[in-house]
């Protein structure tokens, strides 16, 4: 990503680091808080580990999401 990229609150991104995909609710101290996009516990994230998600990204969290809880659903 060139240098003068800053994700903004509410944007989603790809941590690199942890191989996630998150919201930004935050940033400080230097770091970045992200979310799940459905919702979680948030982690933190270094700004050099971060990139705009890119709509595949978002389809893969999605397909995640979807196939966790098809697997927790009781029928």
């Amino acid at each position: 990503m060139p240098d003068s990229w800053a994700p903004g609150i509410g944007d989603a991104v790809c941590d690199t680091a942890t191989r996630r995909i998150g919201r930004v609710m935050d940033r400080t101290s230097g770091l970045y808080q992200l979310r799940p996009l459905k919702g979680g516990i948030e982690w933190d994230a270094d700004p050099r580990d971060l990139r705009p998600a890119a709509a595949s990204d978002l389809l893969s969290a999605e397909v995640a999401v979807a196939n966790v809880r098809s697997r927790t659903t009781l029928m």
